[in-house]
């Protein structure tokens, strides 16, 4: 220990020396700092988390009228399969629906996202010729389909529709694509122009024609050639055959077939060619106004606040650009506000923490001097650790700046310990000067450690890796920076002022503030007292105070047990904002969609906490983005009033506005999705994904698994996401009676694709931009089954052939969604959680599950919440444990002891006594926000219990028994111990208290760090003192016949010398 302590004791005797001596050294490292830490303060982005969600590559494919059993074997799988082979890939998970695939890929932490882009990008390069024809390109995105907009724009104009629709897609999107951070801007509403050319099936037959042989008439008419060049000796010119259609009249009358005879048939005796809109397949309104919404969607890796700043830049640009058409763009929603509004409400708490312990401060230093000597350390602290998080690529988001807020009462912990002791020697008459040094090079070593036990017990998480990690690194790493530079400022400018301005402060009584403190100080000899008399019983009674302290240990750990205390992997944030998702039967058309859409609107409209609504129908955000519409679905997302205007919390309030609408809305499904704290919408915290060899098996397990979980408390929105009612016309094709008929699959496929869903491989030109020629039947030909069978073919003889000659059509019904994990078929039973914990949902459900058959080859894994759950609360778990042994290790150093330390790590069960009590009290959960309060009370507790076993050490070196070393020590450290948890407690209450924006992530990591440091005050007083008499009896016991081996003495001791050999130096060994 001598060694050890030395060292440690001269370095900081040099550093005091020189800050007594020089204080101008002080004064312009901490002018360095300040200004380094203001610099950098200004270059720091704002930010509502860490950026922590897991790096995602997202893969979407458009197979035009596919369904999902189609589009799962040809497109689904191979891309699956292609990119499986990738490195660091944590889960596959796929879905197939109605003309679309999506495989999104989850990477480990860490992982490249760019580099991951990329080598996918390869894979399915690699594979391209093998998907059918007729795919779109997959396109590859690095964000994930659940995010939900940062910025949503409506824009209105006075021009006409087509030209509107044009003037967004074509100009706007594309200037705000190119804003960084942006990964993909969505359109929706508004129409795009297209010319439609809708075939008559009655003229068809009648002039002997097919669809095929029209279309690629127009096809064929609709060329632009390079036909090569008309070359000289002078000069050399190109000749094109401009061969596009000019004009709609131009291909109105294009001569599609002449008859033996010389008769002409124009397009326009079998068809109806019009300068037309698209088929509307997505509506949007604002506040139910009609416009067209701009959906603004970030990378993953990029800074939600300077993307959105970004955004309203360009916005406030382009509205003075396109004045002459009335473009008026205003943001209807921005993700941002938030963010700046949460980072508010933490630095609003910080100030008040500030300021809660300068007052505490006050009272137990009696002067304004002595509480300003103290209070500097945190401003000088604060500051610097800026530049500590500017060199690391921080921002200041919700973790670090809470790091900051709950730092502030840790921070003058070290002042006070060092002001307390320099007080204590000026007491003993010494001057001011010198008091100042001595105190601050006796009590060095163990504020060094006091500091150190604080900051080990956050490396652990700081250096682990995952999803926690991610979040709480920030948080962990600021503490650590900040009271890291309080240990230097405790070290400098508080010998430094005391040196020059401490003044011993007698208490007099005169004056309002005089006979405060002074009835404060009666009140602070009782409390010691009283401390002190129970302290003396407990070393009296020894086993019934162990028995005791081990009773309401057990009794707090009930609690969980219990279900006083829930598990939860985030808590329940309430941003002010819920969907209301409407879906109606899978057969209807749009309109319909629209119309009950409406009905919720008018009734949500009505309500007073309801601020804005937006509104899309055509498409709602269920994991595939808005690269899919699906007719019968739509969402409206409702802003609230802000939380402290209305009586509910989101979730609560958006569960029961469900139960209203149910009401309205007969015949449509209606639910209501809370938005999360990250802005994405809470599809399903609860999440059982079944994965097995084949549908059936997995869904009757599934159906199993949902009918249990019905019957749980808590548990609402409970649904499976593979929903089989998808209304379909099946065509089965006999082959032998085709061939006979002389006609191919190919020619059949080719004829069905054009007539019902229409081909759009035409274009026609007009000034710069390009429209679709969608050719297909009109709509009074394709209305039924019977249209499906009537449907002409025909073959190389000029028979004219009907589909119900060699196939049969009929109605059935699929599923309207597929889904796999990792290259497994899967169904995930999917629900949400109101008003209990998630964690405690999922593990009765677990319970109830278990002894249910599983058929062979099923298996489920959780997904969700409950998959972030299990990772994380091992990771804290095991960080958990390396910070109490890293606590124990630096207490052998200070102690030179192995057995003490233990009396110390005796304080640590203590404080999870008062924190899962306060945990019980305020209804917060076992999260892993409240877990790192429990982390970071192992610091804080071990703090007061090496103070007591410190200072008793001591008290035993200079001769007394450990008795009265335990009482004295009781008594001389009592006041420092209340001041520094009082100071913590006091600048944590804003915290725990904060109601705003954020405020449930705090709140519960406050009120368990205010839980805990309350119990172990009284039961570290106590508890400590008695282990340390057992384990001094213990030793004596151990040691009774060993003589004690004085190690210093032995390293001087006297000795005889003998001459080595003749030359004096060589050894000699014989």
């Amino acid at each position: 220990m001598a060694t050890f302590e030395t060292i440690t004791k001269k370095n900081k005797m040099k550093i005091a020396e020189i800050s007594i001596k020089r204080p101008t050294l002080v004064i312009v490292l901490f002018t360095i700092l300040t200004l380094g830490g203001i610099l950098s303060y200004k270059s720091l982005n704002y930010e509502l988390l860490p950026k922590f969600s897991p790096s995602v590559v997202s893969i979407t494919t458009v197979y035009p009228g596919a369904s999902p059993s189609e589009v799962e074997n040809t497109v689904s799988r191979k891309i699956e399969d292609a990119v499986s082979s990738m490195e660091n890939i944590k889960k596959i998970d796929t879905k197939s629906y109605e003309s679309l695939s999506t495989v999104i890929i989850t990477l480990n932490s860490g992982t490249d996202v760019d580099y991951a882009l990329n080598d996918a990008q390869r894979k399915v390069n690699a594979i391209l010729k093998d998907l059918p024809d007729d795919v779109d390109p997959p396109s590859l995105n690095k964000f994930s389909l659940d995010d939900l907009p940062v910025v949503t724009l409506s824009a209105t104009s006075k021009l006409d529709e087509a030209s509107f629709y044009d003037l967004m897609d074509k100009r706007i999107a594309p200037v705000i694509s190119r804003v960084p951070g942006v990964a993909q801007v969505n359109l929706i509403g508004g129409q795009e122009r297209e010319i439609q050319v809708s075939f008559d099936a009655a003229k068809l037959q009648a002039n002997g024609l097919t669809v095929l042989q029209v279309q690629q008439a127009a096809l064929a008419a609709n060329l632009d050639f390079p036909t090569g060049s008309v070359q000289t000796r002078e000069q050399d010119i190109l000749i094109r055959l401009a061969g596009k259609f000019k004009t709609v009249d131009e291909l109105r009358n294009l001569v599609v077939s002449t008859s033996p005879l010389g008769g002409q048939v124009r397009l326009a005796d079998v068809a109806d060619v019009q300068d037309a809109q698209k088929d509307v397949e997505k509506l949007a309104r604002v506040n139910r106004q009609s416009a067209i919404v701009l959906q603004v969607l970030k990378q993953s890796d990029a800074n939600g606040v300077s993307v959105s700043k970004g955004v309203q830049d360009i916005v406030n640009r382009l509205q003075s650009e396109y004045t002459s058409v009335g473009l008026g763009l205003t943001i209807a929603n921005d993700a941002s506000v938030y963010t700046l509004q949460s980072a508010d409400a933490v630095i609003h708490d910080l100030f008040l923490a500030i300021i809660l312990v300068a007052i505490v401060m006050l009272f137990f230093l009696h002067s304004f001097r002595n509480a300003v000597i103290v209070m500097v350390a945190i401003p000088a602290s604060l500051i610097a650790t800026f530049i500590g998080m500017d060199m690391l690529g921080y921002s200041l988001n919700l973790m670090s700046l809470l790091g900051l807020s709950l730092v502030v009462g840790i921070l003058v912990d070290d002042a006070i310990v060092v002001l307390e002791n320099i007080y204590r020697h000026m007491e003993m008459g010494k001057n001011k000067v010198r008091a100042a040094f001595d105190a601050t090079k006796e009590i060095g070593f163990t504020v060094t450690a006091i500091t150190l036990v604080i900051i080990v017990v956050f490396i652990p998480i700081a250096l682990s890796t995952g999803l926690v990690s991610d979040i709480l690194r920030e948080f962990c790493m600021t503490v650590v920076l900040a009271t890291g530079f309080s240990l230097l400022s405790s070290f400098t400018i508080v010998p430094l002022l005391s040196s020059r301005f401490g003044k011993l402060e007698h208490i007099t009584g005169k004056g309002i503030f005089g006979k405060i403190i002074l009835a404060f100080e009666r009140g602070l000899n009782k409390f010691t007292d009283f401390v002190s008399g129970i302290l003396q019983w407990s070393l009296k009674f020894k086993k019934t105070t162990l028995v005791i302290v081990f009773a309401l240990l057990i009794a707090s750990f009930a609690l969980v047990g219990a279900g006083f205390v829930g598990t939860d992997f985030f808590p329940k944030s309430d941003r002010g904002e819920f969907l209301v998702q409407i879906e109606m039967p899978k057969d209807v058309a749009i309109e319909q969609t629209n119309q009950m859409t409406q009905r919720a609107e008018e009734f949500l409209k009505t309500k007073p906490e309801v601020v804005s609504l937006i509104t899309t129908v055509g498409q709602s955000s269920g994991g595939m983005g808005a690269s899919q519409s699906t007719a019968y679905k739509s969402e409206i997302s409702v802003k609230l009033v802000e939380k402290k205007d209305r009586a509910d919390d989101a979730n609560i309030y958006a569960a029961k506005t469900k139960r209203e609408l149910e009401k309205i809305l007969i015949g449509a499904k209606v639910k209501t999705v809370p938005v999360s704290i990250l802005g994405s919408a809470e599809n399903a915290p609860l999440g059982l994904v079944v994965t097995g060899p084949n549908l059936d098996s997995v869904m009757a397990y599934a159906n199993q698994a949902m009918a249990k979980l019905q019957n749980i408390k808590g548990a609402t929105e409970i649904k499976l996401s593979v929903e089989t009612g998808n209304p379909e016309i099946s065509v089965s094709v006999d082959r032998d009676k085709m061939a006979a008929l002389g006609l191919s699959l190919q020619t059949v496929g080719a004829t069905m694709q054009t007539a019902f869903s229409g081909n759009t491989d035409g274009k026609f030109r007009a000034g710069e931009y390009e429209y679709d020629i969608n050719m297909r039947y009109n709509q009074f030909n394709r209305k039924s089954v019977a249209d499906v069978n009537e449907l002409l073919f025909i073959n190389a003889n000029g028979k004219q052939i009907k589909l119900s000659q060699f196939a049969t059509v009929k109605e059935s019904s699929g599923p309207s969604m597929l889904e796999r994990r990792d290259k497994s078929t899967s169904v995930t039973v999917q629900a949400q959680s109101v008003g209990r914990p998630t964690g405690t949902i999922a593990a009765e459900w677990q319970t109830s599950i278990e002894y249910l058959r599983k058929p062979a080859g099923v298996n489920y894994i959780w997904g969700g919440d409950m998959e972030n759950q299990s990772e994380g609360f091992g990771t804290l778990g095991v960080a958990l444990l390396i910070a109490i042994v890293l606590v124990y290790l630096i207490m052998v150093a200070l102690y030179n002891s192995f057995v003490y330390p233990f009396v110390v790590l005796f304080s640590i069960p203590l404080s999870i006594i008062g924190a899962l009590l306060a945990l019980a009290l305020t209804n917060n959960s076992l999260n892993i926000f409240t877990i790192l309060g429990l982390i970071m009370l192992i610091g804080l507790v071990a703090k007061n219990a090496i103070i007591l076993v410190d200072f008793t050490n001591q008290r035993k070196a200079e001769g007394e028994t450990t008795y009265n070393a335990l009482i004295q020590a009781n008594h001389a450290r009592l006041r420092p111990i209340l001041m520094t948890t009082i100071a913590m407690v006091i600048g944590m209450l804003p915290i725990a208290l904060a109601s705003g924006a954020g405020a449930e992530w705090k709140n519960g990591l406050a009120w368990v760090i205010i839980g805990g440091l309350l119990s172990s005050l009284f039961l570290t007083l106590i508890v400590v003192p008695v282990m340390y008499a057992i384990f001094d009896k213990l030793i004596l016991k151990f040691n009774k016949n060993k003589k004690p081996v004085a190690i210093e003495e032995l390293m001087v001791a006297d000795y005889e010398h003998r001459s080595l050999s003749e030359d004096g130096f060589t050894p000699s060994h014989i």
